[in-house]
């Protein structure tokens, strides 16, 4: 096992990752900005070390500082947690050059699932179904695009073969759409990835998102875990997260979980990561992507499962054999989560940066707040907006963790900004929402100025 782990991050992934490590026996490291000084993971850790200022670029992804505070700390490991380095290649190989281990899988695990293109060209050689689409990048000025989408189909997806979180991605409905939806993609992309390649993929209308968690190890022992829910989204952000997926039957489960293992081993992939699905709702699904970390959604699968995910992730990255099966994995009853952002919903979910002058965290029976905040904490204005996760957990079922939800959500108090809570009691108390009966246009349906949601007022 590791002597002591850095983890190159902030917030409450940070938080997490070092209560695990508590748990485990390993001290750990904190890094922080010089704005992040008096964040919770910065007075939880053993040790910490300040790699910067305030802009991510010159912190939380400054590589040499990280490196640097790894190497002065005698850190053996580093946890990347999500979102900053973590899918980052060439972060792993520096880790690897450096002899310190990186929490998560291969660098050449990475760079295949981070390359959309590569991704579907091979987990489709392992059987894995794809949506129809390009096998290689395409541009405006390719001379056969026109026939290409009209083979795939009306409408189309333009998408950004590198990156994620819905950037470097444009529907297109018509013929006449395509060049510009290309040349938009491109540029997005390249400012957002550094990296302007897209590819066309045939666009699911109205589909549900499911992801299945993940773990190997070094030896090619891959489990996987029940499915995740995530078809509660805003601009392909995730919002409700929940396990099982009330629209998956025990037939699609087994189905999803075989292809995700498949995906794993065609990745040779090492740790916990997600194969992430489209579900027509019907009988069909699509692989979507690889994501090589951990989510921010995996409590909702340590809730279901009571497995430790985090544990896990640093004990195969030990070395350590997973030990058990998919047989072996029970779902225990209802898992859901909720995403807490600093975000005002009634003014288009704009950031709400500021002090927290009041916090009343929820409790009782079933229910877990993950998070980094507290009374007198700044939110500052240079990160993500999450403030934390609401998750909640019922043996009795969707019904009950829906009713537990609703009730933590009722107890959750931040004074001093604007969060996100009023709308998650809004979505649910919507009776789609509670009848299980949506897909990932349920936000723009029900929750948007023209929508037809009387419940959103």
């Amino acid at each position: 096992m590791f002597k002591k782990v850095l983890i190159a991050n902030r917030g409450e992934i940070a938080v997490r990752v070092i209560r695990a490590c508590r748990e485990l026996g390993i001290p750990t490291v904190a890094v922080h900005s010089d704005v992040d000084r008096e964040s919770l993971h910065v007075r939880l850790a053993d040790e910490s070390v300040c790699i910067g200022p305030a802009p991510a670029t010159d912190s939380y992804l400054n590589i040499p500082a990280l490196i640097s505070a790894a190497e002065i700390t005698g850190a053996d490991a580093i946890h990347p947690g999500y979102g900053f380095l973590s899918e980052n290649a060439h972060f792993a190989e520096v880790c690897e050059s450096c002899g310190i281990k990186f929490i998560g899988p291969s660098p050449d695990s990475i760079k295949n699932m981070g390359d959309k293109v590569m991704a579907r060209q091979l987990v489709e050689r392992y059987g894995v179904p794809v949506l129809p689409g390009t096998d290689g990048p395409v541009s405006a000025e390719d001379p056969g695009l026109f026939k290409i989408a009209k083979k795939i189909g009306y409408p189309i997806m333009v998408k950004a073969r590198a990156g994620g979180g819905g950037k470097g991605m444009r529907i297109v409905f018509e013929e006449g759409q395509l060049k510009d939806a290309i040349l938009a993609a491109q540029g997005e992309a390249k400012l957002s990835f550094k990296e302007a390649g897209v590819f066309l993929e045939k666009y699911l209308e109205s589909p549900h998102h499911i992801e299945v968690q993940i773990a190997g190890d070094m030896e090619g022992n891959v489990v996987s875990y029940p499915e995740r829910d995530c078809t509660i989204q805003r601009r392909h952000q995730k919002l409700v997260e929940e396990s099982p997926s009330p629209l998956v039957t025990d037939r699609l489960r087994k189905k999803m979980g075989k292809a995700a293992r498949r995906a794993a081993r065609a990745a040779k992939y090492v740790t916990v990561g997600t194969v992430e699905f489209l579900y027509d709702g019907e009988s069909d699904f699509y692989f979507l992507e690889m994501n090589t970390r951990i989510q921010v959604e995996h409590p909702v699968t340590e809730i279901v499962t009571g497995i430790d995910l985090i544990k896990e992730q640093i004990r195969l990255a030990a070395g350590e054999e997973l030990g058990y099966d998919k047989d072996d994995v029970r779902i225990l009853g209802h898992a859901m989560e909720c995403r807490i952002n600093a975000e005002d919903p009634d003014n288009n979910f704009s950031p709400s940066p500021g002090k927290i002058t009041g916090l009343i965290l929820p409790g009782g029976p079933g229910v877990r707040v993950d998070t980094h905040i507290y009374a007198g904490y700044t939110v500052p204005t240079h990160y993500d907006s999450l403030l934390g996760k609401l998750i909640v957990g019922s043996a009795r079922g969707r019904d009950a963790a829906v009713a537990r939800m609703a009730r933590a959500l009722r107890e959750f108090t931040v004074e001093g900004i604007k969060t996100t809570i009023p709308f998650h009691q809004k979505v649910m108390a919507h009776p789609a929402f509670r009848k299980g009966q949506f897909s990932t246009d349920f936000i723009d349906k029900y929750f948007s100025p023209n929508g037809a949601n009387s419940h959103a007022k």
